[in-house]
């Protein structure tokens, strides 16, 4: 028998894969996500966007129930994430039974290159017996290793001194920021970037290159922005462009409330071994994982 619930999810799936960039039976539209979430294209209008979010509202539960039941979630945050995007991530994480175990901001110190030997130098300092440290080749490999050690791990666990220490020695660096450091290690990460701005093409490569070693531990780690991020001087582009391209997960309409389900929906195809890249037409793997 054919439930309300299959219906519902069924509905559910046609909106996000429109709110993608998927026009049904006309092809792919690459700007739709910036018109229906007032991106960084046409303007939004309200009532669609007010449709949208209501409308993605009533369907998340369904779609999201148990999708990372038993994982836990630490969000990456960077200078120009939208917080309002951030907000509607987390909540999502939450009804797909996730633990979040906080928000951490990746400050603007430590993703200009400039910094780059500063912030490599406290790496190696604070977590010097950390093995993905010692071992890593370049030096984003070795800021990822230790930050990934300060807050993540296989398992969800209480944070231990070498963890604390770590943090501490970042944040004492003023390279990472959090208002209530996450007591516990998380299993994976989700890393919310902002828009594509001019000028930020060297700070997302630096985003890309500690997504690929945070990308180690644990189940590794999702990038998600809004559909400009997946255009030239993007995150989500350099992401896909670059090393970790099939190992890293990416989304790139977090900028449109069902976006942000399909952001929940390719974190738990990461936690699940199957990373890709949805959203957008510029997304291989299609609006949402299958």
């Amino acid at each position: 028998m054919i439930t309300f619930r299959y219906h519902l999810v069924s509905i559910a799936a046609v909106l996000i894969a429109l709110a993608a960039g998927i026009a049904l039976g006309s092809g792919p539209l690459d700007e739709a996500t910036d018109v229906l979430g007032g991106g960084n294209g046409s303007k939004a209008d309200p009532a669609r966007v007010s449709f949208e979010d209501g409308f993605a509202g009533r369907t998340a539960e369904g779609l999201l129930e148990d999708q990372l039941k038993g994982q836990s979630v630490l969000v990456l945050t960077v200078p120009g994430a939208s917080q309002g995007e951030v907000t509607g991530i987390v909540d999502n994480l939450k009804l797909a039974g996730a633990e979040v175990t906080g928000q951490v901001e990746l400050t603007s110190k430590l993703l200009d290159s400039a910094g780059r030997q500063f912030a490599e130098g406290v790496a190696t300092q604070s977590a010097a017996d950390v093995p993905g440290v010692s071992a890593a080749t370049d030096s984003y490999g070795r800021i990822g290793a230790a930050l990934a050690r300060a807050l993540m791990a296989e398992e969800t666990t209480p944070a231990d001194q070498t963890a604390m220490t770590v943090r501490s020695a970042f944040s004492e660096g003023d390279l990472i920021a959090a208002a209530t450091p996450p007591a516990n290690l998380a299993t994976m990460a989700v890393l919310v970037t902002g828009p594509e701005r001019a000028g930020t093409a060297d700070r997302s490569t630096v985003i890309a290159a500690l997504a690929g070693a945070l990308n180690d531990t644990g189940k590794g780690v999702l990038v998600a922005g809004p559909a400009s991020s997946s255009t030239d001087g993007g995150a989500v582009k350099a992401v896909r462009d670059g090393a970790f391209a099939t190992a890293v997960s990416t989304v790139d309409v977090t900028d449109t409330a069902s976006g942000r389900i399909v952001t929940v929906l390719a974190a738990a195809a990461q936690a699940s071994g199957q990373p890709g890249a949805w959203g957008t037409s510029r997304s291989t793997g299609g609006a949402m994982p299958q």
